[in-house]
């Protein structure tokens, strides 16, 4: 093969292997953008009572909100999971100024999980030793597309209620404008495709 043919080969190798990196961006891009838009503004149902109420640690906001729901009857009990071994109950119940005895009766704290696939997990265990099977999740809005996707998984036969936590700090609108947005969306967004893809995997074994 002449030196030329080599070059030439090369070179189209290069620009196959450049189209399908750009290719991927672009994408990638596009999927961030509807995963941004796609995430909800606003708890689209804040009346239906469920079984349990699950909070997904992670802010305060999502404690207090889950003690709300609890207190209004949304359900009978609430599951904190991945709280540290460090936490007692006495703790939560000051830091969120509710009663202690809403704690004694029913609040129960998961120590387990150490991230998304964990919290499904030590749920899908709660779940099963209470019996129950309709949940109202309670999480960050960003985070609630891959917790979701993570208790399907662990509870196939479960039914979910999102109830999304919007933090003061995450922008979502116009969210591409401000740096630490942006930045959280799409770890988030790239979390939620790794997910999806070992989810997918699991199943086809």
């Amino acid at each position: 093969m002449s030196r030329r043919r080599r070059r030439a080969r090369r070179n189209g190798s290069a620009h196959a292997l450049f189209g399908f990196g750009a290719g991927a961006i672009l994408t990638w891009l596009a999927g961030l953008v509807w995963f941004a838009e796609a995430l909800p503004r606003q708890v689209a149902d804040a009346a239906t009572v469920t079984d349990g109420i699950v909070v997904l640690t992670g802010g305060s906001e999502r404690l207090e909100v889950g003690l709300a729901l609890l207190g209004a009857g949304r359900a009978r009990k609430m599951f904190v999971s991945g709280v540290g071994h460090n936490v007692a109950p006495q703790d939560i119940a000051t830091f969120s100024a509710r009663a202690p005895d809403l704690f004694e009766c029913c609040v129960v704290l998961g120590r387990h999980a150490q991230d998304t696939a964990g919290n499904a997990d030590e749920t899908a265990r709660w779940v099963a030793d209470e019996g129950y099977r309709s949940l109202r999740i309670v999480t960050a809005t960003y985070h609630m597309p891959r917790s979701m996707l993570e208790l399907r998984q662990a509870m196939p036969d479960g039914v979910f209620v999102a109830n999304p936590v919007f933090p003061e700090h995450v922008h979502l609108e116009r969210w591409w404008a401000w740096p630490g947005t942006a930045s959280l969306l799409a770890s988030e967004y790239t979390k939620f495709l790794l997910t999806a893809a070992r989810i997918r995997v699991q199943r086809a074994w």
